[in-house]
């Protein structure tokens, strides 16, 4: 994810103040689960020492919240009002790309409710397994937002009808 991250970041950064917001969150985000992932969590007691912190898992879920938020409230907001600034409508590819990433928010707000308020003390048993599953689904969402973004790129600089 961070390479593909990085691409999209060298090919897309300062085209925007929009995708520059857009990729500055998710790069956020990544670090986070890059920290959570490279824990271990494992199911015994004695181990309990190699588990992510409550804190760091909370900290993780607010980010992970504050990102889809901000990508349907903030960032995907700022784009329609850009484009009826100048007339531009948004295409059915636009569209169905839209709701493709609405698709995988369901499952990334489970896992935020399952964990957010989680403490210390929990055993945290399928974690690893939810937490590979979400990244599995932030990669997938990762792809569609970057197709996204390429079109938003492209409609943000060519005025309509030019």
């Amino acid at each position: 994810m961070l390479k593909k991250f990085k691409r999209i970041q060298e090919q897309w950064g300062g085209s925007s103040d929009v995708i520059d917001q857009w990729l500055d969150s998710r790069q956020t985000l990544l670090v986070k689960y890059c920290k959570l992932a490279s824990l271990q969590p494992c199911t015994s007691k004695a181990a309990l020492s190699e588990l992510p912190s409550a804190n760091d898992i909370h900290q993780f879920c607010q980010k992970l919240v504050d990102y889809i938020s901000t990508g349907h409230f903030k960032i995907y907001d700022t784009v329609k009002a850009k484009w009826e600034s100048t007339g531009f409508t948004a295409t059915d590819e636009i569209n169905q790309t839209y709701f493709s990433i609405v698709e995988t928010t369901d499952p990334l707000l489970n896992f935020a409710d399952k964990y957010l308020d989680i403490r210390d003390d929990e055993h945290l048993e399928n974690f690893d397994r939810d937490l590979s599953h979400l990244g599995e689904t932030l990669e997938a969402r990762f792809e569609l937002e970057d197709e996204l973004i390429q079109m938003i790129a492209d409609s943000l600089s060519v005025p309509p009808g030019a």
